[in-house]
């Protein structure tokens, strides 16, 4: 008996095209982020030996320091990376981050041959770090990544709960991997890496976030008092108590209001106060 198509089948509902429309937005932006990323690295910062932070900057290291491509190692290395946080992200989350990976780790291999499109190292630092950090939070922004190197700190943190928070752990490897190019490659190499990587990193923010300068941030703690406290003293700002009170009748969420430039020292504040509090960026 044949089977037919009936007025209740998904591929009879009018509506059934659309279902793959938000699917192939999120790869397509996706697909451009690692393709702006791989342009960045190969085409300005892999020529001048520039590296930055990350597993993207461990795998610009060893391809600077062996005959091995640089997209041999971005693959190679995220993926059990990947594998290892795999209890902290969702299907569709691994899904997109793979078919970006490889997408990166192709579009370098393609761009390899062809010279640097800068010959001044500082010129190429600044133009190659912002166009990587903009592939990089472009991946993000549509629900894939590009490195995963603080998915894996933040699943290595949970394994290990008295270990560093993951910012100190990516820290450790960021400081490791500039270090290291630098004593490989020279001091003046180290500046333009060091440049380039606050470049990227500060650029990775645009696509999430665009460019607001203040954000506002959610504190969820069980010493907010303390946290409050130091805020004030440190930042010389005052951050208010939301949502209910827990069972102690003191609230356990804090809101605060301040610049971008000034989320690294409040998240050093807040997490030497508890390094179990939740960070969360709603504006």
């Amino acid at each position: 008996m044949k089977n037919k198509l009936t007025a209740e089948s998904p591929m009879h509902d009018r509506r059934y095209p659309w279902r793959i429309y938000p699917f192939l937005l999120r790869l397509a932006g996706i697909i451009a982020g690692a393709l702006l990323a791989a342009a960045g690295l190969e085409l300005f910062l892999m020529p001048h030996g520039i590296v930055v932070g990350g597993v993207t900057g461990l795998s610009a290291l060893f391809a600077l320091t062996t005959e091995m491509r640089l997209g041999l190692f971005l693959f190679l290395l995220n993926l059990p990376l990947l594998v290892l946080a795999r209890k902290n992200i969702d299907a569709s989350f691994a899904i997109f981050t793979v078919c970006g990976l490889l997408v990166f780790s192709i579009g370098t291999i393609l761009l390899h041959p062809y010279p640097a499109l800068m010959g001044d190292p500082l010129l190429a630092a600044l133009i190659g770090g912002l166009s990587l950090g903009l592939g990089l939070g472009l991946a993000l922004r549509f629900g894939g990544a590009l490195d995963t190197a603080e998915k894996a700190a933040e699943r290595f943190r949970s394994l290990k709960r008295k270990s560093l928070s993951p910012e100190g752990m990516l820290m450790m490897l960021n400081c490791f991997i500039l270090l290291a190019a630098g004593f490989h490659f020279g001091f003046e190499q180290a500046v333009y890496s060091v440049t380039a990587y606050i470049l990227a990193y500060e650029s990775v923010k645009i696509p999430l976030f665009g460019l607001k300068l203040n954000v506002l941030v959610q504190i969820e703690s069980r010493e907010c008092a303390e946290i409050q406290t130091a805020l004030a003293r440190y930042l010389n700002r005052r951050a208010a108590y939301v949502g209910e009170a827990s069972s102690n009748g003191i609230p356990q969420m804090l809101e605060y209001k301040c610049h971008r430039w000034e989320m690294p020292r409040l998240k050093a504040i807040v997490k030497n106060c508890d390094p179990d509090s939740e960070i969360s960026i709603r504006s």
